[in-house]
């Protein structure tokens, strides 16, 4: 089974169904870069996309969240029957997610460990289920030279395109970062 393809029961049809509307939502906001979304929320709980969402959660494998429930137990519990669920809830405006789970790993390279947060299975269908939908708005307004956790752009392709650009005899690389400077740091002490 392809792993585009989440359910037995539904075909080629259903994935088209949701390449079209992200294709219909890169094209709205491509051709009017000031338009405002108003109401995307009810394509976030329409059955192909929690489909085609649980097909990438499936295909990453991740590890159980805070409720300790794996790929395998959702499985056998019935895929059909858990995005039943979850669309109801999110229809009803009743979803919660439930807390990440916290586990810290090591560092590269050193002895410091950094704090990761694992959702659980439901809340990462629901979570690509919102990337499907809101991806192709915010893809219509970047720019060709932004690289960063883009949709088929590694980084390779940024170094490409540094190289390209040098044997065009361009010489200068800006790179920005932008980060949040807490108020405590900001307060001399």
């Amino acid at each position: 089974m392809s792993a585009l393809v989440a359910s037995p029961t539904r075909g080629v049809e259903d994935l088209d169904a949701v390449r079209a509307l992200q294709h219909a939502l890169y094209r709205a906001a491509k051709a009017d870069p000031g338009r405002r979304f108003h109401a995307l929320y009810d394509k976030v709980h329409r059955r192909d996309v929690l489909e085609r969402a649980w097909g990438q959660v499936r295909r990453n494998r991740g590890a159980p969240g805070i409720d300790q429930t794996t790929i395998a137990e959702v499985e056998e519990y019935g895929v059909d029957r858990l995005l039943g669920e979850v669309e109801t809830d999110l229809r009803a405006g009743s979803y919660r997610p439930l807390p990440a789970r916290r586990v810290l790993i090591p560092k590269p390279g050193g002895k410091e460990q950094r704090p990761l947060s694992i959702p659980s299975v439901r809340d990462r269908v629901v979570q690509s289920a919102v990337k499907i939908v809101l991806e192709p708005v915010f893809e219509a307004d970047f720019l060709p030279c932004s690289f960063g956790f883009r949709p088929k752009r590694t980084t390779h392709d940024a170094l490409q395109v540094l190289v390209d650009e040098s044997w065009r005899g361009r010489r200068w690389v800006v790179e920005t970062d932008v980060a949040e400077v807490s108020a405590r740091s900001r307060t001399p002490g």
